[in-house]
């Protein structure tokens, strides 16, 4: 049986796909903070049969929800204070997301000037669909 202890101050992203963690560990910048983070893959799950769970015991302002919602809408972030959950935060897909991914465009201004911020644009919400604020190159992170 493992056993992971409970975290004083932090966030638990609950409901990750099964081997999305890693992904998520290094997109949100973890491993370049000085925190501790367990890492859970492929725990059972009634819901999802597989999933993932991130716990990180840090400052949970550093948590950019953006990203994470751009990454997988459906997580949910449980923020712990004083070793209890005190609130449950939904996610949504983004408006508008800035370096998290870029432009595969070789002919997009980004990919010139490289000191440009690479903003991406939600086109179509249904479809998860970003569009390049540039140059209009779609992009679907699915």
């Amino acid at each position: 049986m493992l056993n992971v202890g409970q975290i004083e101050e932090g966030f638990v992203l609950d409901h990750i796909d099964a081997g999305k963690s890693l992904k998520i560990y290094h997109d949100l910048k973890l491993d370049k903070l000085d925190c501790t983070v367990a890492i859970i893959k492929n725990a059972k799950s009634n819901k999802m049969g597989k999933k993932d769970i991130l716990k990180v015991e840090c400052d949970i302002n550093i948590l950019d929800l953006d990203i994470l919602g751009f990454i997988d809408h459906k997580i949910t972030v449980n923020v712990i204070k004083d070793g209890e959950l005190v609130e449950k935060k939904k996610l949504h897909l983004p408006k508008e997301i800035k370096n998290v991914i870029k432009c595969k465009n070789p002919r997009c201004i980004t990919s010139i000037e490289q000191e440009l911020t690479h903003i991406f644009v939600l086109a179509d919400k249904e479809k998860e669909l970003y569009r390049c604020k540039y140059c209009e190159e779609a992009y679907t992170g699915k």
